[in-house]
Order: C-alpha cells, then sequence, then structure tokens
C-alpha cells in the first residue's frame, strides 16, 4: 500500500505511527508506575507473623546466647588447644634430653650423677603433668563447645517448629493475597483491553488513529506484560486454565471471523462489477495490484500475462483499454498511464422528452 501513496503522504504517515508509538511507550510508562504500586495497597506479610510473638522472641534469644556462647568457647578452645601443644613439645624436648643425657651416663658409670639422674626425673615428671593439665583444659573446653553446640541445635530445632506450624496460615494468606493484588491489576487492565479492542473496531481508521493505535499497544503491553506474568499459579492448574480459556475464545472470533470473511467474500462476488467496485479502496486495490492478487477476490492472479484482462476467479476486470489511445491499462487507475486521459467514462448526454 505504501508504494501507492504520494512521497509526503508516505512520510506523514511515518510521523503519525512515530506519534502512536511515542503515545504508547508514555502510557505504557505510566501504566507500569500504577500497576507496580498496587501491590502497596496490601501489607506485606511475613512467616514471622503468623508465629508466636513471646515464643519466638525467647526462641531467638536462646540462638543468640548459644551462638554467642559458642564463638567464645571456640575461642577458648582454640587457646587450650595451643596450650597442649606448647606443653607436650616442652615434654618431648625434655624427655630426649633425658634419654640422651642417661646413654651418657651409661657410657660413664659414675656414682656422682645420680643427684643430676633424680632432678632430671622430676623436670620430666613435671612437664607430663602440665601436659596433662593443658590436656584436661582442652577436653574441658571441648565439652563445653559440644554443649553450647548442642543447645544451638536444640534452639535451632525449637525454630524450625515454630516456622513449620506457621507455614500453613502463611502459605494461604499469601496466596489469598496475591489473589487480591492479580484482582486489582484485573479491574484495572480487563476495561483497557475492553476499550482498546472498541477503537479498533471503530476508530482505526478515523482521523485520530495514532492516538487509537497507541492506545491499543498500551492495552496489550499491560495485559500480557504487567498481569499474565502475576497469574496466580495454584499448582498451575489456574495458569493452564485461564490459557485454555482464552485460547477458545480466540480461537472461535478466529473462526467466526474467517467464517464471516468468507461469507462476505461470496456476496461480494455475487454483486454486479460496479458495485464491488464502489466498496473497493483506491490504495486498498492499488496494493494488492502490486503483490499480484485480485482486488476484488484476494486470489493470487498472475498480472504478468498481458492476455489475462480479467479474473478468472471472481470474474472482476483488471485491465482495459484507454478510450483516447487504446493502451492497454488497469482498469483500477484513475488515468491513463500512456496519454493522461482520465480513466472515468463520460456520461452520455440527457435527451431531451419528446412530447
Amino acid at each position: 500500500m505504501s508504494k501507492s501513496l504520494r512521497l509526503s503522504e508516505k512520510w506523514f504517515r511515518r510521523g503519525l505511527w512515530l506519534v502512536a508509538v511515542v503515545f504508547a511507550w508514555f502510557l505504557i510508562g505510566l501504566g507500569g508506575t500504577l500497576v507496580g504500586d498496587l501491590p502497596q495497597i496490601e501489607q506485606t506479610q511475613t512467616l514471622e507473623d503468623f508465629m508466636d510473638p513471646i515464643e519466638l522472641k525467647t526462641v531467638r534469644e536462646q540462638i543468640r546466647k548459644t551462638e554467642l556462647n559458642e564463638r567464645e568457647v571456640s575461642d577458648a578452645l582454640e587457646q587450650s588447644r595451643l596450650k597442649h601443644s606448647a606443653a607436650e613439645a616442652d615434654t618431648d624436648s625434655e624427655r630426649e634430653k633425658f634419654m640422651a643425657w642417661v646413654a651418657t651416663r651409661k657410657a660413664t658409670a659414675l656414682p656422682t650423677q645420680d643427684q643430676e639422674l633424680i632432678a632430671r626425673t622430676q623436670r620430666v615428671d613435671n612437664l607430663q603433668a602440665l601436659e596433662r593439665v593443658a590436656l584436661a583444659q582442652l577436653e574441658m573446653q571441648q565439652k563445653l563447645l559440644l554443649d553450647a553446640q548442642q543447645a544451638n541445635r536444640k534452639a535451632q530445632l525449637r525454630l524450625n517448629e515454630l516456622e513449620r506450624a506457621a507455614q500453613g496460615e502463611y502459605t494461604s494468606a499469601t496466596q489469598s493475597q496475591e489473589l487480591r493484588v492479580f484482582a486489582y491489576r484485573l479491574a484495572l487492565t480487563l476495561p483497557l483491553l475492553l476499550v482498546a479492542g472498541w477503537l479498533y473496531k471503530t476508530k482505526r481508521q478515523s482521523t485520530y488513529w495514532p492516538f487509537a493505535w497507541g492506545f491499543i499497544y498500551f492495552a496489550l503491553f499491560v495485559f500480557f506484560v504487567e498481569l499474565v506474568p502475576y497469574l496466580p499459579s495454584y499448582g498451575g492448574y489456574i495458569r493452564y486454565i485461564v490459557g485454555i480459556v482464552i485460547t477458545v475464545l480466540v480461537g472461535r472470533q478466529a473462526i467466526l471471523a474467517l467464517n464471516r470473511y468468507l461469507e462476505e467474500q461470496r456476496l461480494a462476488e455475487e454483486q454486479p462489477e460496479t458495485k464491488r467496485r464502489e466498496v473497493l479502496d483506491y490504495d486498498t486495490a492499488l496494493a494488492r495490484l502490486l503483490k499480484g492478487i485480485c482486488p476484488g477476490c484476494e486470489r493470487t492472479v498472475d498480472l504478468k500475462d498481458t492476455g489475462i484482462d480479467f479474473c478468472p476467479h471472481c470474474g472482476i476486470g483488471l485491465h482495459d483499454k484507454c478510450a483516447n489511445c487504446g493502451s492497454r491499462k488497469s482498469t483500477f487507475s484513475k488515468y491513463c498511464h500512456a496519454c493522461g486521459t482520465s480513466a472515468r467514462l463520460p456520461e452520455p448526454p440527457e435527451q431531451a422528452v419528446q412530447p
């Protein structure tokens, strides 16, 4: 169709389509902001709102104390482990020195070294005693850490029990809230979609068609982007059922539209050619001819064949000869392309009525 338009008209139409897109963009921005703020109508609920606040506070305080105690005991355990390692190293070192000295004494066998033997043995015993004390402290800290961990796990288990007890009510309340928010969105979106359908049916070719198409794009965007993704799931049943219903409704309308179109075409083809030409738009007819389609029945016709002057499907005239120069031309052209003569046939002169 664009090839049959004037150059200025093409640019004007492109500018008007730009107006439609910009108008739709601003409407989408406004609608997105409004739809995004709809959840603020409902108070956001959490799982803790459905738990006993006193018991929840007690359990959280226990968890806090046990975690703090666990960190302190863990730090003390690290210190005890270091002390035990140092005492164990001192004992091993002193024992090695003692064994070396004993080997030397056996070689010399001097009786004067008996007092020194006793002193060295005493030092080893003292270090072993310190090592046992460090080991006892280490074991005590390990027991304290185990007790703290068990107390923490017990408090965590109690918190998990409270969460499981409140999960059912929380899930039900969340689903009800999602359904209410979806109802708000639907109450806002459905009227827009109905208005868009009315504009498409009545105003899409009116003088202010850019605004009509802009609103149509806006309504479709709000429906498919702002509404459908927030459709409640309920295990997928709602989504699939709604999808089936929409598909059936759209498919039914498509089938009815196809049958209605075929019936209109059948009735139009039964009309005289002059009547059929009256309802054909000039630009639409030229656009169909450029695509090799009959303007009357919209079936494919080989227009390059110079022997075809009438549509073989509906019989409408496609080519004739200029009344002035005899050149073969399209019957839908307003002027002859060879001589510029108007294609409109002159009306026969009125004859005087004889008395």
